[in-house]
């Protein structure tokens, strides 16, 4: 496995938030180290009390509700415990959506700049969702 995965999430749909969070949990498990920016629709899955279900872009998300795969924010949840995943709120979406650090999942870092993020990345495997 890459030494460094890099994990752009902007989709607020069910299928790409679960793909992501298996890689995730699957890097994190096998030690590596993987960085996730939640930005756009993906962001408010990781905001306190927000029990809103992804939506499904096709059949697979909806079997995977029908079949109550474990959920995505949990597969994040249990990377980050595992040591290996960090995630990282994007600023501009968290100033967008007026949201302090009291609102955020706390499993989340402070809010972090595209720009930085970017920086950080170079040269790691990079995926977007």
């Amino acid at each position: 496995m890459a030494q460094r995965i890099f994990l752009i999430l902007t989709s607020g749909t069910r299928e790409k938030l679960q793909m992501a969070g298996m890689i995730a949990a699957v890097a994190a498990a096998t030690g590596t180290e993987t960085s996730v920016f939640l930005s756009m629709n993906a962001l408010s899955y990781f905001v306190k009390g927000n029990t809103a279900t992804a939506p499904a872009e096709g059949p697979v998300g909806r079997l995977m509700e029908e079949k109550t795969v474990p959920p995505f924010v949990e597969l994040f949840h249990q990377a980050v415990a595992l040591g290996a995943a960090r995630l990282y709120p994007c600023s501009m979406a968290v100033d967008i959506m007026q949201l302090g650090s009291a609102d955020l999942d706390p499993v989340l870092e402070k809010p972090l700049g595209l720009t930085r993020f970017l920086t950080e990345m170079e040269g790691s495997q990079v995926m977007t969702f």
